[in-house]
């Protein structure tokens, strides 16, 4: 099996489990935790292949993707009852699924021949915008809104992976890397609340 599909596979599973755990700590029904799951997984990637014209857009004609979903999510429901933590455990599948949708939206950007900036972008958007449809559609206010680092770690990560493209290593391992630095930064910068700076004006006294 192509190694961009076995990623794409493990990013859908990942981010399967986060919108699953989303959605039960919010306490949704059977269907609004399969929905939200799908949109999670999904969103992200189908707003990529929208805006480089792949139509219909991959899931479409792969049901694969969907089957993915289904599993993933009914394993996560089936561990609920052993899980202690449903926000750790939506970090931990998030962080992971950010990891392996930046490598396949950057991807996505370089085998069309796209400028290094938009590879990173459709990197970012393609890891990131499942979440922020997750959040708006339970009420809450995405992350990549947040001044919690989320979106900088996926920049960060595509700037790396376009990095070591221009190295003469393993293409696997390129990704590997790439996966493993957003992985670890994104848990981290939560672990030890690293934060971008914030811009307000002072409340009036």
């Amino acid at each position: 099996m192509d190694l961009l599909k076995v990623i794409d596979i493990l990013g859908i599973a990942a981010f399967s489990i986060a919108g699953a755990f989303a959605a039960i700590d919010k306490k949704l029904d059977l269907l609004g935790i399969y929905i939200i799951a799908f949109i999670t997984a999904l969103g992200g990637g189908t707003l990529r292949d929208i805006l480089v014209g792949e139509l219909p857009v991959k899931w479409m004609l792969d049901l694969s993707s969907g089957i993915v979903v289904a599993i993933s999510t009914t394993a996560a429901l089936l561990f609920t009852s052993v899980i202690q933590n449903n926000q750790k455990t939506l970090l931990f599948f998030d962080s992971i699924g950010l990891g392996f949708f930046t490598v396949l939206g950057v991807q996505t950007g370089i085998s069309l021949g796209l400028n290094p900036a938009i590879s990173i972008l459709l990197g970012t958007i393609t890891a990131c915008f499942g979440g922020v449809i997750r959040d708006i559609s339970l009420n809450t206010i995405p992350l990549i809104f947040h001044k919690e680092i989320y979106a900088t770690t996926c920049i960060l990560g595509g700037i790396i992976y376009l990095l070591l493209q221009n190295i003469t290593m393993p293409s696997m391992l390129d990704e590997i890397i790439c996966i493993a630095t957003i992985t670890l930064f994104r848990l981290l910068s939560v672990k030890y609340d690293w934060r971008l700076p914030v811009i307000w004006k002072p409340e009036n006294s």
